[in-house]
């Protein structure tokens, strides 16, 4: 069976995530695994003090995650199975360890959350486990629901070194999954990047994806987040695959903005692949 790997803090926007990832869950019959890795607190004097001991932060983890998982399994009316974890640790450190045993098919985080202590926090962490995680992990952000499922995914795609770079198995399993669309996203600004290579890195493109048959959009945009989102935002996408080493649309996720309207505040959510 498939499993989910939900890392939690608790907080509005981890709570949120869990919920997607639990609809998730049961459209694709998988099983949720909650996890809270948790670091004691110091006080930072002239010699570094633990404010609260070790055992008290084990009780209070396991103790929510108790919680949560006795709320999710309610509201799901027990239809997945529930898991929960905890430790004590760096988390991306931690979290790579539990999905390399656990081999899981999605790692569900929120992206960012509304207020700047989350956006400090969580927000933080996301962007690292997403950029050292080799697992994919979907990021979601605040208030998005899961609904009726995903079924248009947007994978965003520069057509540079194709075959080296495009996760072909992961992108067709995504798909096979949701019993999703394909939509191949390739953002320029009055074709200042095409190249020679450019329309053989397509073919090959082509060739890696024919038989999920993929809807290649041309979008004439300055701006690559801005150019993804107006395309998702008029077209109704439910998720967007971008590979974290090729695109700055990640970090785009987490810087706020008053300008530019990105992907995180168009409430579409981000699944990272690595190569």
């Amino acid at each position: 069976m498939k499993t989910i790997i939900v890392p939690t803090d608790f907080s509005p926007v981890a709570l949120n995530a869990t919920n997607y990832a639990a609809d998730m869950a049961i459209a694709v019959n998988a099983e949720i695994l909650l996890v809270n890795i948790y670091t004691i607190p110091v006080s930072y004097s002239e010699v570094p003090v633990a404010m609260i001991s070790i055992e008290e932060m084990r009780k209070a983890s396991e103790a929510e995650l108790t919680d949560l998982k006795t709320s999710l399994e309610h509201i799901t009316s027990g239809k997945i199975k529930i898991r929960i974890e905890s430790r004590m640790g760096n988390t991306v450190d931690e979290l790579e360890d539990i999905c390399n045993t656990v081999k899981p098919f999605v790692v569900v985080m929120g992206s960012k959350g509304k207020s700047g202590i989350e956006n400090l926090l969580f927000g933080s962490t996301t962007l690292t486990a997403i950029r050292h995680l080799s697992w994919p992990v979907i990021c979601v952000p605040p208030g998005k629901e899961y609904g009726s499922g995903i079924k248009k995914i947007g994978f965003a795609c520069d057509f540079k070194e194709v075959r080296e770079t495009t996760p072909v198995d992961l992108i067709k399993e995504m798909v096979s999954v949701f019993g999703a669309e394909l939509h191949i996203l390739n953002v320029d600004n009055n074709n200042k990047d095409f190249r020679p290579e450019t329309p053989e890195q397509t073919f090959k493109l082509h060739d890696l994806l024919k038989d999920i048959n993929p809807t290649y959009q041309f979008i004439n945009h300055p701006d690559v987040e801005d150019g993804i989102n107006d395309f998702a935002e008029k077209n109704n996408m439910d998720l967007i695959i971008a590979i974290p080493k090729k695109h700055k649309l990640l970090d785009g996720i987490f810087k706020p903005s008053s300008t530019k309207q990105l992907i995180f505040q168009s409430h579409i959510p981000v699944m990272c692949l690595h190569e």
